[in-house]
């Protein structure tokens, strides 16, 4: 091993004489992945300086201070390369410190005096105002005194310029690694834009002579600029220009748009430095490559006029005779990679690979060039080949690590870049990169660790920031989230994905007034910003302010035509206000793009089911509102694919279509939609707008949706309206029944409700029957008897089509109407932590769901497996396993595989029966990974269960209500009946009988039952309280009401007021004006 390195070190030694600094790199890479010597890292930083790799340069001399703080030849060599950079105030900055240090103990003369010497002349430069390199203004000799140590001795490089060869040789950094940076434009991978200046230039220089010296375009300002719209991997955008595009999110919510990028290091203007060198106009004859174009200016750069531009890009004569160096071709591939000539750029590769197969530089230099094609296994390839010739060689690991993330192979991506971290542990890149690849394989803690390790080393990396926020946000720190995210805009207020980012958290915080405060930064800075304007949009679509939403879509689109994110969402809003023929129209244009993925194409289906939904509203909107029925018109195979969100095609060849939309122009005139504004419409509406905001939830994850919120006060307005009725009826029946019954304490049965099942007529009319006259919602009343009769079911029904109205791209349909599904156990799922995602809505619910969760285990001393086997919790210690975990990892160690149990709910209508209510579920998804969730399957046995269940609580309601206290407005007297209302509420939330919205509904009817009672809730729900999961987390019902009725009694005052409403369905007669009616405000 000694022999080995020996050898490599003599290797070094000859390598550095001959100035062949590439491969003396090589070899210093070696010698560190044995043996980490700081004078080796000392070494390879001097090298990178000789090749111009500033970057390189500082990381290195960064690593060697951290390991001996008084080094004098690292301070000296980084300051060069800030210089170098224009950092000139940086570069000064390290002199001084390097000379306080030499002050302060025993010092190298020679280094000392360098450093006085260095600082001198940048003090010197700055006093008569120029702008000149510090390391060009330094002397000759100064120049000379950076030498290289091999084997402990100094092999001076630069003591004899004359001997250095008259062939030019250019040593471009990406001819050594090209390294992709998260601050270049367009991204390989994981970056976000220039932090500095929004574009990325190469700079590459020749060795040796300033006389020798060539000067080329990507020596100068060539731009690093992908002219593909392709994304690769992770990028986010250039933040001074604000170019990139964002994806929907997630968590709900956050997929970032995936971009390209390719980086080398940025060169200052070199023009000064330039100017001293003997210049000649460059001719094709001179070179046998065609020498590079003129660069793109930067849209920071100062517009110079021809002849100051024509400066910048100097060539040496090179001789004809002479063969053009490996070097130069490699800097001239890499030029053309910068001006997005992929395929020229290849071909150059390809001469020095036909030459040396397996030289490295080339390979990566290829890959790279292959990558940015979206050529990404060619690109792999290229990247393993020189690995392969050059294992120590850290760029081409983090390369195919980042086309690895390209093509989602994230545990590959990961494992790659982890290699390149061994050979540069303290690479802010690298760990950029892969905190970034950690984001994406969803591996949120280890993204954070990766994340902030990065942000350590590198302060003003902002796209760092920018998803160490998403990644905080993710696992539930939403303090340090928005810490971190104001941090990345308080270093660029420019970088405009940054506020993207603090708008979607704002969203998710449920705070829409700092939302659009943010957006409207974004668009100060870009007024041309789509992605601004599709967010704003789906701010506005959540608080129920369609119109306003289709105006700023209809912005993003005229920026943007094939967003189809902004076309759905158009669409659905369109849909909404009742405007049929544009939502259509949209639908059709989402129908018909070209997709490139699964979430775009989850988009399409939905398009299909909307479109047929759309037209089904459009043939029902002169109608009566009564005829407006989806659960009894529209087919359950349709709603099953529409619930599911699959792909139509078998939807397409069994299920009646709906009639065009001409068919319905033809038949129902229809028109634009116009409210007509009466005393009585203005009134009731007044009304509506004030119960409905009761039912907002002062949660993160819930917006203010004044839309919803006047469907949930209409609604509760027209259940209290029509219980009422069916209240008279009851209460006269109880007035004249058989009184001696009563007295027996037997409750008196009423006659059961007419069962009037809606008959598919393709969506053209609703369903009739001689035998009695439906009011609405299979409500009856009997013509015989005139007894106006209503089941829970129809109660429901009634908040059940006000929602489905309101927001009609929510499927909002009863789950027994599903048929298959609903045979199969068809029910809802609610995540809490999925993978390591804290959903924000329900996961303050965690710990008292973990908690039940125990409790029912230590009471029945099982849980049930995946294919529903009992898992006895009795033996080998796991009960008090199960007793200690805290977490979802310590439960699923406790149990030792997937499972779930079943809450239940003491019956109140059969003594001693228990429901089986909500079902709390633990999945392993990978390691570290669990979906923890509540469902609940509505299979046919459980269903009747529950509707017995609920009838016997709408029974009590009624009962308590009807006999002696009809009509009363003593609150104490109508204890009995909230406390009813308050039972049948807490069934409905652990019955979930609803595809979805439930718990809206369940909310509605018990503020429409209340009302009916003469009694109004005036308060609010509580801050951080769900009523439904109060529901869903008591085991008892009169334990729910105990808890309920703590903060709702005292905000409930007595009121007759409903008599004063105008009647809803007389009102808003239509399904037209209904939607109209949610659809118009004063505003």
């Amino acid at each position: 091993m000694a022999e080995a390195a020996i050898s490599e070190r003599v290797e070094l030694a000859k390598l550095c004489s001959s100035r062949d600094w590439s491969k003396a790199i090589r070899v210093l890479d070696s010698l560190l992945s044995q043996s980490c010597s700081i004078q080796d890292i000392c070494n390879r930083a001097f090298c990178y300086s000789q090749l111009e790799l500033h970057k390189h340069v500082v990381k290195d001399c960064d690593r060697a201070l951290q390991l001996d703080p008084a080094l004098l030849q690292a301070y000296i060599l980084k300051g060069r390369a800030f210089s170098a950079l224009g950092r000139k105030e940086d570069a000064v900055l390290v002199w001084e410190q390097g000379y306080e240090h030499a002050l302060r103990q025993s010092a190298d003369l020679k280094q000392l005096l360098e450093l006085k010497e260095l600082l001198s002349n940048a003090e010197q430069d700055r006093s008569v105002g120029h702008e000149n390199c510090a390391t060009e203004s330094a002397s000759p000799m100064l120049v000379s005194e950076s030498r290289l140590h091999v084997n402990g001795k100094s092999s001076e490089s630069h003591t004899d310029q004359s001997k250095l060869s008259d062939q030019s040789q250019l040593h471009s950094e990406s001819g050594i690694s090209f390294e992709v940076d998260s601050k270049s434009n367009t991204n390989i991978c994981n970056g976000v834009g220039d932090k500095s200046t929004g574009e990325k230039k190469l700079d590459s220089q020749m060795n040796g002579n300033p006389d020798s010296q060539l000067c080329s375009e990507s020596t100068i300002t060539s731009e690093v600029h992908s002219k593909s719209n392709d994304n690769m991997c992770n990028g986010i955008g250039d933040k001074a220009r604000g170019k990139k595009k964002f994806g929907s999110r997630m968590n709900a919510n956050h997929d970032i748009q995936e971009k390209l990028s390719f980086d080398s290091e940025s060169c200052t203007d070199l023009s000064d430095r330039c100017n001293n060198l003997p210049m000649i106009c460059s001719k094709s004859s001179d070179l046998d490559e065609t020498p590079p174009t003129p660069p793109r200016l930067s849209n920071k750069s100062d517009i110079r006029d021809e002849s100051k531009r024509n400066k910048k890009f100097c060539f040496t004569r090179v001789s004809k005779t002479k063969s053009i160096s490996v070097d130069f071709r490699l800097s001239r591939g890499i030029a053309e990679v910068n001006e997005g000539k992929y395929t020229h750029a290849i071909s150059i590769f390809d001469q020095i690979l036909k030459e040396d197969p397996n030289y490295p530089e080339a390979l990566i230099g290829r890959g790279t060039a292959y990558a940015f094609q979206r050529e990404l296994m060619a690109a792999i390839a290229d990247f393993t080949k020189a690995m392969e010739t050059n294992p120590s060689a850290a760029e081409a690991w983090k390369r195919r690590g980042q086309a690895r993330a390209a093509l989602g192979e994230f545990t590959e991506a990961i494992e790659d870049l982890s290699k390149a971290l061994e050979f540069e542990p303290n690479s802010a890149d690298i760990l950029h990169e892969r905190g970034i690849a950690n984001f994406k394989f969803k591996d949120f803690y280890t993204a954070v660790e990766d994340l902030s390790a990065c942000v350590k080393l590198d302060k003003d990396n902002t796209s760092a920031y920018t998803y160490l926020g998403l990644a905080l946000s993710s696992i539930g720190e939403y303090k340090r989230a928005e810490e971190v995210h104001l941090k990345a805009i308080q270093l660029d207020r420019n970088f405009l994905e940054a506020w993207v980012q603090l708008t979607q958290f704002y969203q998710d915080m449920a705070n829409p007034t700092k939302a659009f405060e943010c957006l409207q930064q974004a668009l100060q800075i870009d007024g041309r910003f789509s992605k601004a304007y599709h967010l704003r949009g789906l701010l506005l679509h959540g608080m129920g302010e369609h119109g306003k939403a289709i105006k700023e879509l209809s912005t993003g689109l005229s920026i943007e035509n094939a967003n189809i994110e902004c076309l759905y969402l158009r669409a659905s809003c369109y849909h909404a206000i009742g405007e049929y023929k544009l939502a259509v129209k949209d639908y059709d244009a989402v129908l018909d793009l070209e997709l490139d993925s699964m979430e775009k194409f989850v988009l399409q289906c939905l398009a299909f089911y909307q479109k047929e939904i759309a037209l089904y509203t459009a043939s029902k909107l002169n109608s009566e509102f009564v005829c407006f029925d989806i659960d009894g018109d529209i087919d359950s195979l349709f709603k099953e694919y529409w619930c599911k969100r699959l792909h139509p095609k078998n939807v397409c060849e069994k299920v009646y279509r709906q009639p065009p939309l001409r068919e319905s122009l033809k038949k129902s005139k229809l028109k634009k939609l116009d409210f007509s504004v009466t005393k009585q419409s203005t009134a009731l509406l007044q009304a509506a707008d004030c119960i409905g905001k009761k039912i907002q939830y002062d949660c993160p994850g819930f917006l203010p949706n004044r839309r919803q919120h006047r469907m949930a006060g209409l609604a509760a307005i027209e259940v209290a309206q029509k219980v009422s009725k069916a209240w008279r009826s009851f209460q006269a029946e109880w007035k004249y029944s058989n009184k001696s019954t009563s007295k027996n304490g037997k409750r008196p049965r009423r006659r059961e409700r007419i069962n009037l099942p809606s008959q598919n007529r393709g969506g053209a009319g609703c369903s009739t029957s001689s035998s009695s006259d439906t009011t609405s919602y299979g409500i009856t009343e009997s013509k015989s008897t005139g007894r106006f009769m209503m089941s829970w079911h129809d109660v429901y029904s009634v908040a059940v089509k006000w929602r489905h109205i309101s927001e009609p791209c929510d499927p909002v349909v009863w789950i027994n109407k599903l048929s298959e599904e609903f045979n199969a156990g068809f029910g809802s799922h609610t995540p809490i932590i999925l993978g390591q995602a804290k959903v924000v809505r329900y996961f303050p619910n965690f710990e008292r769901t973990l908690d039940v969760a125990k409790t029912i285990m230590k009471e029945r001393l099982y849980v049930h497996n995946k294919v529903d086997s009992l898992i006895d919790l009795s033996r080998d210690g796991k009960l008090q396993d199960v007793m200690r975990a805290k977490s979802c990892a310590d439960l699923y160690s406790a149990v030792g595989e997937d499972f779930w149990l079943a809450t239940w709910c003491n019956s109140t209508a059969f003594e001693g029966k228990y429901l089986e209510g909500t079902r709390i579920t633990l999945v392993k998804l990978a390691e570290n990974r669990y979906d923890f969730a509540i469902r609940t399957p509505c299979t046919p046995s459980r269903w009747d269960e529950f509707d017995a269940e609920m009838a016997m609580a709408w029974e009590d309601i009624c009962n308590a209500y009807c006999g002696e206290n009809y009509g009363s407005t003593d609150f104490n007297v109508l204890e009995k009946v909230r406390d009813a209302i308050l039972r049948m509420t807490y069934y409905w939330y652990n019955f979930m009988p609803l595809s979805r919205g439930s718990a809206a509904v369940g909310f509605v009817v018990m503020l429409g039952l209340l009302l009916a009672a003469n009694m109004e809730f005036t308060g609010t729900i509580p801050q951080g309280l769900q009523v439904d999961w109060e529901a869903i987390l008591n085991l008892d019902p009169n334990a729910f009401v105990d808890s309920i009725k703590s903060w709702l009694y005292p905000s409930l005052k007595i009121t007759t007021s409903l008599k004063d409403y105008p009647d809803v369905g007389s009102t808003l007669q239509t399904t037209g004006s209904v939607v109209a009616a949610l659809s118009t405000y004063n505003d």
